[in-house]
């Protein structure tokens, strides 16, 4: 049909066989940043929320939503995922997220790295929303995947 790996000859939706695909090592880091008021980006940095510990929350919601993205997003394969890893940055009027995911496997792990550092913002909202409930999530993307067929490719910067 469209040369859409997710379509069948029909145009109707299908999981990719990934079956004769040989195992190689894959990794894809996802990034995004929240933007907060100053009181807000303090308490977090402090330990001062009302909600607790925002960053330990957050990766571990990020950790988590990384392990069920073949349950959320519906065409996704299901993963046994080898490492998953969420980092987080404070600049001046934000914080940055990084989330790496990787596996040895047969297909890639980008949607699992994407919904990691998606599900970490938004926890991050959701536990500092007392503070601050103007927060702006912004600029989620793919920053860089290796492995598989296509090799590697970043974005740019």
């Amino acid at each position: 049909m469209s040369g859409l790996t997710h379509l069948d000859e029909n145009g109707a939706a299908r999981m990719v066989d990934v079956g004769s695909k040989a195992e190689t090592l894959r990794k894809a880091i996802a990034g995004g940043r929240i933007h907060m008021s100053a009181k807000a980006l303090g308490a977090i940095r402090d330990g001062d929320t009302p909600k607790g510990d925002v960053l330990a929350a957050a990766r571990i919601a990020g950790i988590m939503a990384a392990k069920k993205t073949g349950d959320l997003i519906p065409l996704c394969h299901p993963l046994s995922l080898d490492s998953v890893t969420v980092d987080f940055r404070f600049e001046e009027d934000a914080l940055t997220v990084q989330a790496t995911a990787s596996l040895t496997g047969k297909t890639g792990v980008e949607m699992e790295a994407m919904t990691a550092a998606t599900i970490a913002l938004l926890t991050i909202y959701d536990m500092a929303k007392a503070l601050d409930k103007g927060m702006i999530i912004q600029h989620v993307r793919l920053l860089e995947k290796t492995g598989g067929k296509s090799g590697t490719w970043r974005a740019d910067q």
